[in-house]
């Protein structure tokens, strides 16, 4: 079966958010365009919407974020849903019960969506394969797989600033081989049709044909960037440096670390981006994290209302069936 099938329900529209990868033009810019309706709910006074009323959202994580668990915990709760936090590392799986084990019992509590974050690539494709019909899953990053949700987030925070996907020149810096949220951001920039992608990286932190990615391949920083519309810097994760990739974090940011002064081959009006959390000193400098072109926190504000709009996509499709099957 393919990802699609798995995502999808028989109309085409979402059922589980688990990968970017064929999902259409028309979807995403339907999730970018609900996303901009859902702003407007962190400015009013009561910010809450009813759209999940009566729903129970579990957030799986079996690798900690703070920064993702949370921001997918205020947007279900903005859509007025119940929340249940499962702490994995003292829960009945850290003893031996089974991950299938775990998610029947959670299902026996009516459960409707699963958030699940996993450090073993196809987690979540795992748990929708094996999850009730009436049960939503959303990936919040598996493996070296896939992070829709931000790959969805930091689209969303290029439309706000660039519009039109067309035209732009976008060049993503740092460890794309073991990157997640590098594989979701080329796959929608491809999507959306961005004019050109350029990846930057030591050639240790390159996947293999990286070409059949879309995307350029660069080694040095000034020529990457050079008249680029939006540079994204990856976390180098500190693991990596254990692994012989790379000699150390010093040498890195020498060569590939980013700096005003080598943003300046860059187009002036070119916007910085990062996942976050940042190694300071390593991908880039605080002159720069904390400039004007860095778009940062607003990545983190738009992750609330991105994870909004995959929510309500996955709780509307979910509603549609329980009417069909009320119906029949």
């Amino acid at each position: 079966m393919t990802t699609s099938a798995v995502q999808l329900d028989a109309e085409g529209n979402l059922r589980h958010f688990l990968t970017l990868d064929g999902l259409s033009r028309t979807l995403l810019t339907e999730m970018l365009d609900r996303t901009e309706g859902f702003l407007s709910v962190a400015r009013q006074a009561v910010k809450k919407v009813p759209l999940c009323r009566g729903k129970i959202v579990a957030n799986l994580f079996f690798e900690t974020s703070t920064r993702t668990r949370t921001t997918f915990e205020l947007a279900a709760k903005r859509l007025s849903a119940d929340v249940l936090n499962l702490n994995i590392s003292t829960s009945a799986t850290a003893k031996g019960e089974t991950l299938l084990d775990t998610l029947r019992n959670l299902e026996a509590m009516h459960v409707d969506m699963f958030v699940v974050r996993h450090a073993d690539s196809g987690a979540a494709h795992f748990i929708a394969a094996h999850a009730d019909p009436h049960v939503a899953v959303i990936n919040a990053g598996d493996g070296r797989h896939s992070h829709p949700t931000q790959g969805m987030l930091d689209m969303f925070t290029i439309r706000q600033h660039k519009g039109d996907f067309t035209h732009l020149c976008v060049a993503i810096v740092g460890d794309v081989l073991h990157s997640r949220v590098a594989r979701s951001e080329l796959s929608a920039l491809r999507t959306l049709g961005a004019g050109e992608v350029r990846i930057i990286a030591p050639r240790t932190l390159i996947p293999v044909h990286a070409e059949a990615l879309g995307a350029r391949v660069f080694h040095d920083l000034r020529e990457g960037v050079r008249d680029a519309d939006v540079v994204i810097m990856l976390r180098l994760q500190r693991e990596r440096m254990r692994g012989a990739l790379l000699p150390s974090e010093h040498e890195y940011f020498q060569l590939f670390g980013l700096t005003e002064e080598r943003l300046a081959t860059a187009k002036p009006d070119a916007i910085v981006m990062h996942p976050g959390p940042i190694n300071r000193g390593v991908e880039m400098d605080s002159q720069v994290a904390d400039g004007p072109r860095s778009v940062i926190l607003e990545q983190v504000s738009n992750g609330i209302a991105v994870r909004m709009a995959v929510m309500s996509m996955c709780i509307g499709t979910q509603n549609l069936r329980a009417a069909g099957q009320a119906d029949g």
